[in-house]
């Protein structure tokens, strides 16, 4: 347990965590065998009429176009997009950009952080940390297991100010390619990786203060 911390470790906890998520939304971006794996436990071939070919064809290429680094227009190889699912997913896109500049600037703080902390021979930020980032990925987990369609709804009336993603299947497809309980598997994707940071940023604390435990006992030996 931690004995004493100071104010500005939570802030720095909270830097860890910011970190920690934007890290779990970027790697659950560019994970595709999840998707893939979901393919066939969701049965989504039966469900939408596609040939798992055509399914991974056109989740490629949305995966594709919403990475920061692609230049040009979303254009699926087989299905149809209205104006409005383009432009929902350009918005979906500009989150992403922000998770990815997100996760550029908290590791290069992060880092920073560690730096300083080190010439200082202070570790207790890292325990709070780890405690921090734990309880809203704890709380969201909750959420999820509760009502996971409420939750949904409410994550994209916070994100987004239009309707543009009641996607209509006729007019836009891909929305039956893309059954939500492959974005709840998403969401516990990233909060499992964001405990996963949590719990190896706790054990880094364990281990310095292993380590300043022992040198503290050898010195003590040391002057008797």
């Amino acid at each position: 347990m931690v004995k004493a911390f100071k104010k500005s470790d939570i802030l720095i906890g909270l830097v860890f965590f910011l970190l920690f998520i934007s890290i779990g939304v970027v790697f659950t971006i560019n994970f595709r065998p999840l998707y893939y794996l979901d393919i066939k436990l969701l049965n989504i071939p039966e469900s939408s009429g596609y040939s798992k070919e055509e399914i991974i064809a056109n989740y490629n290429a949305l995966i594709d176009y919403s990475s920061p680094f692609f230049k040009g227009s979303l254009s699926f190889p087989t299905l149809t997009a209205s104006p409005s699912g383009i432009q929902h997913f350009k918005e979906v896109k500009d989150i992403f950009t922000f998770f990815y500049g997100l996760a550029a600037i908290s590791l290069i703080t992060a880092v920073s952080i560690i730096v300083y902390k080190a010439r200082k021979r202070d570790i207790s930020y890292l325990a709070v940390s780890s405690l921090t980032s734990i309880i809203l990925p704890i709380i969201v987990g909750l959420l999820l297991a509760i009502d996971f369609d409420t939750s949904f709804l409410i994550f994209h009336k916070i994100f987004f100010k239009n309707d543009y993603w009641i996607f209509d299947p006729i007019t836009d497809p891909v929305i039956n390619i893309l059954p939500a309980k492959f974005f709840m598997h998403c969401a516990l994707l990233i909060i499992a990786i964001v405990l996963i940071c949590s719990l190896i940023l706790y054990l880094v604390y364990l281990y310095f203060k292993g380590k300043s435990g022992i040198k503290y006992r050898k010195s003590q030996y040391l002057k008797i």
